[in-house]
């Protein structure tokens, strides 16, 4: 089974210690019962959904690509070829006949032609009664030739501003009569409440805390290793305390720019990294169920604190977080299915090498002790992380995963999955304004020359720092 050299050295410190392969099997004495749905399973199903919609509506829709009281919207494109007898006005009569109303007209030269001077392409957005639809493509077709319409490309509804995160459709897929129906959630913008952990439910945390604590020294990447040494130090991190998210969140502001957001249940596919995007992580505040203190079948404040937290605390991994979320910023449903694969593979479940060794980034992996030990041993495959490959990779989520991709570094992640987004198809691009907390939609030469404007300036300034110094 393929194996990276630099997990040799993790699987013999495994090896030498038997004590520790039979805790494992101890603390796990409740057999991995399986993750409930992921982010993964709920991309696809949201797809699948979609494309059965499109269907449908492909079968009563070959013409119309809008309609709404009564009048439809075309986008037509026909060819005129340059003769003696006025072609262009005739056609542009026809609109006038049927009165309907021209949105947009432009022209380019018709590649079945040589030249321009023998004809052009025109393309017509134009709004009219539904019932003159079929008549006008039909007289359209006796003045010019290939006259065809076709539907605008779509994409689905993004947030814009950080405010518009509310306006996501919050999924609440499992009612579980265990947990504290009374632990409070905040509203985006406002101070997150704080909460009054049971005994019981600080136990827990103390047990799982304790057990994960000695395996990160061994296992964790350095980047965990020196921000969970922060947060002991400044947010509560302790065996006896729960840290509250309020101070985390502030925390992570000062550090990367990242704030917590409490939900009462699971997002989205398509809304949880939307969130991300902006650098909001969308956490839950409850824990697990005492009597399955090492395994959790949904996301709680224990993989979200131990796992997700230090790592948002890095920058560089901040930042390839963020890009996740603006590559799925109108992106298909096909395009949410890999991104989401991608996280999972990644921000959930990632190894990358470090001085020679593997260590552990994903918060699946920082959060689960048994996972956690068996990512590192000899028992999975390793695969260099090559983003096409891991969008389409099957996952696992009844048992532990059988393949994990390691990364080189995360600035080495980053930039593989920078080129991995460079292929999404999409009308736009986009790019996150941290000023104003917005999106900025890039979608003519105006806006992008905006935003190089934004970092010229920003290279200036660097520039005469540098001259500063020298």
């Amino acid at each position: 089974m393929p194996q990276s050299s630099g997990s040799t050295s993790s699987t013999k410190s495994i090896r030498r210690a038997p004590s520790e392969l039979e805790r494992s099997d101890s603390v796990t004495s409740q057999r991995f019962l399986g993750r409930r749905q992921s982010l993964i399973e709920d991309a696809r199903k949201e797809r699948e959904a979609a494309a059965a919609a499109a269907e449908a509506a492909e079968a009563s829709e070959q013409i119309v690509f809008e309609e709404d009281d009564g009048r439809a919207l075309l986008n037509i494109f026909f060819t005129l070829r340059n003769t003696k007898t006025p072609a262009l006005s005739r056609t542009l009569k026809v609109f006038e006949t049927f009165e309907a109303k021209i949105h947009h007209l432009e022209t380019r030269p018709c590649p079945k032609l040589k030249d321009s001077l023998e004809g052009l392409e025109y393309f017509v957005r134009c709004e009219l009664h539904l019932s003159d639809v079929s008549t006008l493509i039909g007289s359209l077709k006796r003045n010019a030739e290939d006259v065809k319409t076709t539907k605008e490309v779509k994409f689905h509804w993004f947030p814009k501003k950080i405010a518009d995160l509310d306006k996501c459709h919050h999924l609440v897929t499992k009612f579980d009569p265990d947990l504290d129906q009374d632990h409070p959630v905040s509203n985006g913008g406002e101070p997150i409440p704080r909460v009054e952990y049971t005994e019981e439910e600080i136990g827990t945390w103390r047990e799982v805390y304790l057990t994960l604590r000695d395996l990160y020294a061994t296992h964790a990447c350095s980047e965990h290793l020196e921000a969970f040494r922060l947060l002991e130090k400044h947010c509560g991190y302790s065996p006896d305390n729960i840290p509250q998210l309020e101070d985390v969140s502030c925390f992570l502001k000062e550090h990367t720019g990242f704030i917590l957001r409490p939900v009462a249940g699971l997002l989205s596919a398509r809304d949880f990294l939307a969130s991300l995007a902006f650098r909001v992580f969308q956490c839950t505040q409850y824990i697990r169920h005492a009597s399955s203190p090492m395994h959790s079948p949904e996301p709680d404040c224990v993989h979200e604190l131990l796992g997700h937290v230090p790592m948002l605390a890095d920058s560089t991994f901040a930042q390839f977080s963020q890009s996740l979320g603006l590559a799925s910023l109108g992106a298909s449903d096909e395009d949410i299915e890999k991104l989401s694969t991608l996280y999972w593979f990644t921000v959930e479940y990632g190894l990358c090498k470090q001085n020679g060794e593997v260590k552990a980034y994903g918060a699946g992996l920082l959060s689960s002790y048994g996972e956690l030990v068996h990512s590192l041993s000899d028992e999975p495959e390793v695969r260099e992380f090559d983003p096409d490959a891991a969008a389409v990779q099957p996952y696992q989520d009844q048992t532990y995963q059988p393949v994990y991709f390691i990364s080189e570094s995360f600035a080495d992640a980053k930039e593989k999955f920078r080129r991995y987004v460079a292929g999404i198809k999409r009308p736009f691009s986009v790019r996150f304004d941290p000023y104003t907390t917005s999106i900025q939609v890039l979608d003519n030469p105006l806006k992008i020359q905006g935003g190089l404007e934004c970092v010229k300036d920003e290279l200036k300034m660097l520039a005469d720092a540098l001259s500063v110094l020298s």
